[in-house]
């Protein structure tokens, strides 16, 4: 009964996450479309309005992590992904049917709220495994994110094109579904007596910042850290207005492409690195990642045909070999006893990126990518994150020299 209940369990929750990165990719085609429309603009001005939109999700979830994952200590994981299930189908409603650009920032809003549900459900796989099965059932956390992260777009592309409002109905009928689910048949995993009080100081999620003073050795990798993430924002925020502005792509062939890279991160995170990594070390995955990076940003901004943005695709997914190196390599400086509290600070400036990110790169596009700009170049964002990829780089390799580290 135990095995049923706990396979019940998982297959909820890795729905749940399956459906949280829809929902993050679902909108990415339809987005520039369903503002324009709603502000009677252009792609350079929904650009803005985009930036954010993804400022708002952003903030709202970087608060409510911590506050999620308290209050499932309190009352139980299963009412609190009930609840994160529930509000992110009321957000797609209230995008869906939106008749002004403030319903879209009301969506985004609930959607950061309640769909900061990631840690609950780390929460609820750690409380449901036996310590042998636990690697195993949180890697699942990962593939479902990365399954959600190629199927959304691709959605969004395709409904999108009978509508810029229709992905956003068939997501709220996915987390429906998911809740109707959720609500008869998975059980609760967190025993009474395990509960704690709910206490506002403990739902802090500045406090993890502080920790990382105690790790001073770890200071020039955290920038790095920080760079990089600042720097992708470029492709995650600015990739649809960018290519719809240029190349004059629609929603499906937007939707496509990032399908196509989607797919390709599936195969470099959990294919590739895993053969790569043992035969290259840390080190070498490190400044080979962000090397990769320096250069294929900039090829984005300076792309003249529509293919080229699938060609320079490749290097640019596997640079992705470098943000997981250095989070492996800041691991290995640090006791086992002190990994919990480093790598909440590594998840809380990665957080802070997606504040920052995505308002510096929308905002850059919209004004070189304005007809009145005394310089038109809608490349803008991706040579603005090649110069931060290069500084990283420059960061890393004084970093490994100073410590005569290659070995890792």
């Amino acid at each position: 009964m135990a095995n049923k209940t706990n396979a019940s369990g998982l297959l909820f929750i890795f729905i749940t996450v399956v459906i949280d990165a829809i929902g993050l990719g679902i909108i990415i085609p339809v987005m520039p479309k369903l503002i324009t429309e709603l502000i009677h603009g252009d792609i350079s001005q929904a650009s803005q309005y985009g930036g954010w939109l993804v400022f708002a999700y952003a903030i709202t979830q970087f608060y409510f992590a911590s506050v999620l994952g308290n209050l499932s200590d309190r009352y139980g994981r299963r009412p609190v992904l009930l609840l994160s299930v529930f509000g992110f189908s009321i957000n797609y409603l209230l995008m869906g049917f939106a008749p002004t650009i403030l319903w879209l920032f009301a969506g985004r809003l609930i959607a950061g709220i309640t769909g900061a549900s990631y840690t609950v459900a780390a929460a609820y796989i750690a409380d449901i495994s036996t310590p042998q099965s636990k690697a195993q059932n949180f890697g699942l956390l990962g593939a479902a994110f990365g399954l959600g992260f190629i199927i959304g777009p691709v959605i969004g592309g395709v409904l999108g094109h009978y509508g810029s409002r229709i992905p956003f109905f068939a997501a709220a009928g996915l987390c429906g579904l998911n809740f109707l689910y959720g609500y008869f048949v998975v059980p609760e995993s967190l025993d009474k007596a395990l509960r704690r009080p709910f206490r506002w100081k403990a739902a802090n999620p500045i406090g993890t910042f502080l920790h990382l003073k105690s790790y001073p050795a770890t200071t020039p990798l955290i920038v790095c850290i920080f760079l990089i993430n600042i720097a992708a924002h470029a492709v995650q925020s600015v990739w649809s207005y960018y290519t719809m502005e240029k190349f004059l792509w629609t929603e499906r062939l937007v939707g496509f492409s990032l399908g196509f890279v989607g797919t390709l991160l599936m195969i470099v995170q959990a294919g590739l690195m895993r053969i790569l990594i043992p035969k290259i070390g840390l080190v070498r995955a490190i400044i080979i990642g962000i090397s990769l990076m320096t250069v294929s940003f900039p090829l984005f901004g300076l792309a003249t045909e529509s293919w080229m943005m699938y060609a320079i695709s490749i290097p640019y997914v596997l640079a992705g070999i470098a943000g997981p190196s250095i989070q492996s390599y800041i691991s290995n400086l640090i006791p086992q006893n002190e990994q919990g509290q480093i790598q909440g600070g590594i998840t809380s400036v990665i957080s802070l990126t997606a504040i920052i990110g995505p308002l510096l790169m929308t905002n850059l596009f919209s004004h070189f990518s304005r007809r009145d700009s005394a310089i038109y170049f809608p490349g803008a964002p991706f040579l603005l994150a090649g110069l931060l990829a290069f500084a990283a780089l420059i960061i890393a390799i004084r970093f490994f020299r100073s410590r005569s580290d290659t070995s890792q």
